[in-house]
């Protein structure tokens, strides 16, 4: 056996030591990087089973986010029967297109104390707008369904019913707040069809559908003019556009003269051209807009469409419909054709009646229509028959008014546009404005 050197052993000793220390050494740091790398990997899992997790939740969230917007957003039907009180649970209704006052009234806008008198008129306020969402949302419809061919008497019956729906009427508190007229060519306003009416609305005519909607007797009042034929695109125009000059104009201390002026200046700015004839349009001079009170459609004051007229001066708190009518005839309206409007006049006292119908009709009109405007057609949806000749005695009697259709001269054309506005202490508001007109 052979001695080794003791210096050489001992260096094969250490060496080894320290290799399988290394070793051990290695192996370690591969363990703990094989766990770290665990860990880390388990920790991505959680993290990605937390996220499906979160995601699911989010998920489930906007799930039931949206059921709840769901239940809340009530739309509309077509053909219109939700009641508007219903699409806006809130109770409260969109106001109309706000419009600054110029000049010296300007301050109005910032004054604190305007704006509490505001505060106190809210309700007021709230039911304008309720009646004006019904008027928006019923023209809309009819829009949609007006053609050549159609009965004006289904016309105006299908108009009638859906204000009826949607408006939820409730006697004196909620409904119509005249009989719809849609008076055709020169025609100008007041007319409605009577029972049994068999007019057919045609392609070239020009009619103008002017509608009314109360809340508590707070009345707006609107029109606008349809015409399938767009050669009478320019007369609506001018009637749109003078309509508009006259909101512009209007305002708390404004002389009502000057609001006529504006009108016919911009009205009789524009021509059409009918059948290859060119007319000047005109703004009908015997025609107006008129203040509105509570149940009363035509109150106090009136705003000509022509220059010259009364110096008396808006004032604030004031309703009024703004309308304007052009026409391709003289420009003066008569009285004409079988009458279709009444009226209980607004400042009658007690009047002795002999005739008992007579006074079983006036109790039928106080208690459904008050001072509100009615026609024959509103009579007989209550059950009223032979009522002819007591009518025609309160109307002899100076307590109903007949209200009979107005017509430039045969052959002419006449177009409408109308709104109500409300000249708020800070603020006009074109209570009736919609995306239409």
């Amino acid at each position: 056996m052979a001695i080794g050197n003791p210096e050489v052993a001992a260096m094969e000793e250490y060496t080894e030591a320290e290799s399988s220390s290394n070793g051990k050494e290695t192996q370690l740091a591969s363990d703990l990087s094989k766990n770290l790398d665990l860990a880390e990997d388990e920790k991505v899992d959680n993290q990605e089973d937390e996220g499906i997790k979160g995601e699911a939740s989010t998920k489930k969230k906007k799930k039931k986010s949206k059921s709840k917007k769901k239940k809340n957003s009530l739309q509309q039907t077509d053909p219109p029967s939700i009641p508007v009180l219903d699409l806006f649970p809130s109770g409260e209704f969109p106001q109309g297109e706000i419009q600054q006052y110029k000049d010296d009234n300007l301050w109005r806008t910032t004054s604190e104390e305007k704006r509490e008198m505001e505060r106190l008129q809210k309700p007021i306020y709230n039911s304008l707008r309720q009646a004006a969402e019904v008027h928006r949302q019923v023209r809309k419809y009819m829009r949609s369904i007006l053609k050549p061919g159609m009965l004006m008497i289904d016309l105006c019956e299908t108009l009638e019913n859906t204000v009826r729906k949607l408006i939820s009427e409730n006697g004196l508190q909620a409904g119509i707040a005249f009989p719809t007229g849609c008076s055709l060519n020169n025609v100008a306003a007041h007319w409605t069809p009577n029972s049994g009416d068999k007019t057919v609305l045609q392609y070239d005519d020009v009619m103008k559908l002017d509608f009314g909607t109360h809340i508590d007797g707070h009345i707006v009042d609107s029109a606008f003019t349809v015409a399938f034929n767009p050669m009478f695109d320019p007369l609506l125009a001018a009637s749109r556009e003078a309509t508009y000059t006259g909101i512009k104009e209007a305002g708390v201390d404004v002389r009502l003269c000057d609001v006529g002026a504006a009108i016919q200046e911009v009205m009789e700015s524009y021509e059409v051209e009918i059948n290859g004839k060119v007319y000047q349009v005109k703004s009908i001079r015997n025609l107006n807009g008129h203040s509105i009170g509570c149940y009363q459609i035509h109150a106090e004051k009136s705003v000509p469409n022509v220059r010259g007229g009364e110096q008396t001066k808006m004032e604030e708190g004031e309703l009024y419909a703004i309308e304007t009518f052009g026409s391709t005839g003289k420009g003066y309206v008569r009285e004409d054709l079988e009458c279709s409007h009444y009226m209980k006049n607004y400042d009658v006292g007690h009047v002795p009646l002999r005739l008992p119908k007579a006074k079983q009709l006036l109790a039928t009109i106080n208690k459904n229509f008050s001072t509100l405007a009615f026609c024959g057609r509103y009579l007989d949806r209550l059950g009223e028959t032979k009522y002819l000749m007591a009518l025609k005695n309160l109307c002899d009697s100076g307590i109903i008014e007949p209200c009979r259709p107005v017509c430039d001269v045969k052959g002419s054309y006449v177009s409408q546009f109308e709104h109500t506005i409300l000249l708020r202490p800070t603020c006009k508001e074109i209570i009736s404005k919609g995306d239409d007109y």
